[in-house]
């Protein structure tokens, strides 16, 4: 789970991380009064969305009075935001974040991430603050310092030290940054976080670190330990299909190809995906109904497939254990009729009673073009869109 920059800087400061003053306006007049707390003379207008990049992209402005605060989050708020996260069609801007200005000496970038080559906590820093890191790695990788956290011993200053040394921070700076990184380090562990990534970390003037922008993303199978995290989702950030998907705990994440899926199991999943693409095709999705779907979640799963306008195809394949093929087959057929099946259905199905689930299926009268392994039906899948485009 993702969650806005001023939330993540609410966290972190609990956990006495360094961040600038500020606060949440949704509309000019409420950033105008933000502004008169915080007092000035500088501040910082920040539209709010689940994206890097906003700066470039003409979301982050500096104001100088309060006038121009008021101007620039009437200009910010209700725009669309266009930035190489958020995909051509960029996001709608709800609210933006009003925060005291800086004045800054260093930009750097800290970041702390699971490392799942090692299973460990890993922080990541680099003098090139305010660039991508994706870039930085590309084309310096040397520039990357990296700390690996034993997770039985913890993080330890000695650590923090390294990472400060090697950001090349000195005096007080050093006492600075050892307490921003045990701060970060225990956000990390006791909130469950998958990653958290400040960038830039800035030095000011005055040799203070601090963190100018946060971004923070959850682990959602902890989420039931943090109730509090969880009410920070912004739905209206996510993909709204993946979010109908979770009602009925479904696997969904949308694509980009044309042959939409519905299998059961991950790994299953993955491999019809691949089989596919080796078919000349491009899967329009991951989806995985689970061990244990029933009816309901089947036509949900058809439903919100051939709901994508770019879906062409659509290929089941299912390999009956503990999932019945009985129970797919009345799913898609209840499904099929509900929406009116409009693109070719290619049906797999194997496994704990494959036959009366191909039955259902014969006798619904629906054109459904049948297979009997995976090879099969990505190719007939793969054929019978082609036709129909």
């Amino acid at each position: 789970m993702n969650i806005h920059e001023y939330q993540a800087k609410g966290l972190l400061r609990k956990f006495g991380v360094a961040v600038p003053k500020g606060g949440i306006a949704y509309t000019p007049e409420e950033a105008v009064r933000v502004a008169e707390e915080l007092g000035g003379p500088v501040w910082v207008v920040k539209a709010q969305i689940h994206a890097g990049g906003r700066g470039k992209g003409g979301g982050v402005k500096l104001a100088k009075s309060i006038e121009e605060v008021e101007s620039l989050a009437a200009e910010i708020i209700g725009m669309t935001l266009v930035t190489h996260q958020t995909g051509p069609g960029g996001k709608e801007v709800s609210r933006v974040y009003v925060e005291d200005g800086c004045d800054i000496a260093r930009e750097l970038y800290l970041g702390m991430l699971i490392d799942r080559a090692t299973s460990r906590i890993t922080i990541m820093a680099s003098t090139k603050g305010g660039m991508e890191i994706e870039e930085v790695a590309a084309k310096t990788p040397e520039k990357i310092l990296q700390v690996e956290i034993d997770p039985a011993a913890g993080m330890q200053s000695y650590h923090a030290r390294k990472i400060a040394f090697g950001l090349g921070l000195g005096g007080d700076q050093v006492k600075s940054a050892v307490l921003f990184l045990m701060g970060m380090y225990k956000a990390f562990v006791q909130l469950d976080a998958s990653i958290v990534e400040i960038n830039p970390l800035v030095v000011t003037g005055a040799g203070d670190v601090i963190a100018l922008d946060a971004k923070m993303n959850f682990d959602d199978n902890a989420l039931f330990r943090h109730k509090d995290i969880e009410e920070l989702r912004d739905e209206s950030e996510e993909d709204q299909t993946e979010l109908e998907a979770a009602k009925f705990d479904l696997n969904y994440v949308k694509l980009d190809g044309n042959i939409g899926c519905m299998v059961n199991g991950a790994g299953l999943a993955m491999a019809t995906m691949d089989i596919i693409k080796l078919y000349g095709g491009a899967p329009a999705n991951f989806l995985d109904v689970g061990g244990g779907a029933s009816r309901e979640r089947v036509a949900a799963a058809f439903k919100l497939i051939l709901a994508d306008p770019n879906v062409e195809g659509l290929l089941i394949n299912i390999f009956g254990g503990i999932m019945r093929c009985d129970v797919i087959a009345e799913g898609v057929v209840a499904a099929a009729r509900e929406v009116s099946l409009t693109v070719p259905l290619v049906v797999r199905l194997s496994g704990t009673n494959a036959e009366q689930g191909k039955r259902i299926l014969e006798e619904s009268g629906l054109p459904i073009i049948a297979a009997d392994d995976l090879a099969e039906a990505a190719k007939k899948a793969v054929e019978a869109a082609k036709e129909a485009a």
